[in-house]
């Protein structure tokens, strides 16, 4: 970016018309040499300047700007709870993204607060549009909203890091003009060796070079001769740090194990624990809500805090979501994406009753919460110290009991949109789709079975269960040959089909008086009699499935995928055939 790009974006984000900042810079390179600490940076400044556009647009520190900004370092303490989820846009929408969003939103709506959404996209390589996008697509299909963010605005935004450039380097300049940071020109070999003289000591590898230390002069020779910097935070030495943690409990550091980092880098960027610590203060988050592994951060960022004068807010730090093997969740173990188990036909509802019980419970038995109740029951005390297991057969199970509780035209539309859409089925809507949907419903988990499950439905796989089936093995021991004759014979003779085409109760009858005819009754009627008329030893009640088949009126399309009565008698009498 040029110097006079810069300027614009930055008069632009301190909301002040362009000529009167960049009259404020040319005064503030005469005034700096008066200022402490921030003398450093005085001399050559407009040639570092050109040389560096953003870094030294004003690393001299020592600025006279206006105030508006600034004004949020006495950032008082806040009676309304505000809370906020900051996703990064490299990717696509984690579960444990997705849980931490929940819980702030949760947080927020039982507490009567505000719920802020941030894109934290300092890191140019990987953040997309298209990320951002998906992101913020995937929580609105959750059903959680925000009341500030980028898509709708707020009184604390942009809502954007890549935006927010000039805001953190007013603060950097801040930092340096109170002698609590400094220009550190050590070059990436000499942290390296400095790394490699650590570990040989058995100490941690922080940073112990000279620039901390660094005299004016010694600065301003580095200055001159263009050589590349970075900035970094003056961490006080040996200071016990007490991190009161809302669900982990007190936790506490020393700044011994620090060492001096980074809060802006050599190429204008600065650091995340400096955004997040900057944008935490000025969006006015009373409550930082989020995943343990974020905890060694906010020893860095209360220092930030503490340093420009700002309010700590209140942390809690949710456990990890660990893979049935209890390994770190991830792709290895299939789905970890919002987006993956939307389109495997998981319902919101259901994704967020589930995420809402992955380290958290209202201290009883109850499972299935609708949205309404999690945002009265939940709470931070209620959140648990241990490791949460995703286990994604009992999010199935729940999925099919909000599948379940759905309107039956709600079902219908759902499962037969699917159909439509996957070639199998030529109507929406007619008697054989409303039949087809009441049989699937109690059994359906997930309504992208709903395809699956229809298609066995109007299969007739006789040969391959007889050979595979052990439970068939059964039935065919027990002179299902028998059955099978009374059965053909009753199609021969239209008494099967006339009983059918009268609807189930007088297929039952039927059955009844086969019975009878047979001297057989319970399991040694009925399973032969699902085994000749479905080829299968399971699936949903014999005579819905033949009323169905009955139903049937050019509502199938793909050709071969229907075997209606007439074709599975022919299929049962070739197989008597072949046992003469």
């Amino acid at each position: 970016m040029s110097t006079g790009a810069f300027s614009k974006s930055t008069a632009k984000a301190l909301g002040v018309p362009l000529t009167s900042f960049l009259r404020q810079q040319r005064c503030n390179v005469h005034i700096l040499l008066s200022r402490g600490p921030s003398t450093t940076l005085s001399r050559n400044a407009s040639n570092v300047s050109q040389r560096r556009g953003f870094l030294h647009c004003s690393a001299v520190a020592a600025v006279e700007r206006p105030s508006t900004p600034l004004e949020a370092a006495s950032n008082p303490p806040q009676t309304e709870v505000r809370v906020r989820f900051a996703p990064s846009p490299t990717g696509n929408l984690h579960v444990g993204g997705a849980r931490t969003a929940l819980f702030n939103w949760l947080y927020a709506c039982n507490t009567g607060g505000k719920m802020v959404l941030r894109v934290e996209d300092t890191d140019q390589a990987r953040s997309t549009k298209e990320s951002e996008a998906a992101v913020l697509r995937d929580l609105a299909w959750l059903g959680i909203k925000w009341d500030e963010g980028p898509d709708i605005g707020g009184d604390h935004g942009p809502y954007r890091q890549s935006e927010r450039t000039a805001l953190y380097k007013q603060y950097v300049d801040k930092l340096v003009e109170q002698g609590k940071a400094y220009l550190c020109f050590c070059t990436d070999e000499e942290l390296q060796q400095m790394k490699a003289q650590a570990e040989a000591q058995s100490l941690p590898p922080i940073y112990r070079g000279k620039w901390a230390t660094a005299s004016k002069e010694e600065v301003e020779q580095e200055l001159a001769k263009g050589t590349p910097y970075c900035y970094r935070f003056r961490v006080p030495p040996n200071k016990e740090i007490l991190i009161p943690d809302r669900i982990r409990g007190d936790v506490r550091f020393n700044t011994n194990a620090l060492g001096d980092f980074v809060i802006l880098r050599s190429n204008g960027l600065p650091v995340y624990n400096f955004c997040v610590a900057v944008d935490d203060a000025l969006m006015r988050i009373t409550h930082v809500i989020r995943a343990e592994e974020h905890l060694p951060n906010t020893l860095r960022q209360v220092l930030i805090y503490e340093a420009l004068g700002f309010s700590t807010p209140t942390f809690g730090h949710v456990s990890l979501i660990l893979a049935p093997d209890k390994s770190k969740l991830s792709k290895r173990h299939g789905a970890t994406s919002v987006g993956e188990f939307r389109e495997q036909g998981f319902l919101p509802e259901a994704m967020v009753n589930y995420l809402s019980l992955l380290g958290w419970n209202d201290g009883t038995e109850q499972e299935l919460f609708s949205t309404e109740e999690l945002q009265q029951k939940f709470s931070l005390e209620r959140i648990t110290k241990s490791a949460a297991v995703f286990d994604k057969t009992k999010l199935s199970w729940m999925n099919g009991q909000y599948l379940r509780a759905l309107p039956d035209e709600e079902v219908l539309s759902l499962a037969s949109s699917l159909w439509i859409e996957s070639g199998l089925l030529a109507k929406a809507d007619s008697p054989f789709v409303r039949a087809a949907t009441s049989i699937l419903k109690n059994s359906l988990e997930l309504i992208v079975d709903a395809n699956t499950q229809l298609r066995e439905l109007l299969d007739y796989p006789l040969e391959a269960s007889i050979a595979s089936d052990e439970k068939v093995a059964a039935v065919l021991e027990d002179n299902f040959a028998e059955v099978a004759q009374a059965v053909v014979a009753a199609f021969d003779s239209g008494e099967l089909p006339a009983a059918v085409a009268e609807g189930a109760d007088a297929y039952k009858g039927w059955v009844k008086g086969l019975g009878k005819a047979q001297k057989r009754k319970g399991k040694r009627l009925f399973m032969p009699l699902r085994v000749a008329l479905t080829g299968t030893s399971h699936g949903p009640d014999v005579a819905d499935v033949l009323v169905l088949l009955a139903l049937e009126d050019g509502d199938v399309k793909e050709p071969g995928a229907l075997v209606p009565l007439s074709q599975r008698i022919e299929i049962l009498r070739g197989w008597l055939a072949k046992q003469a």
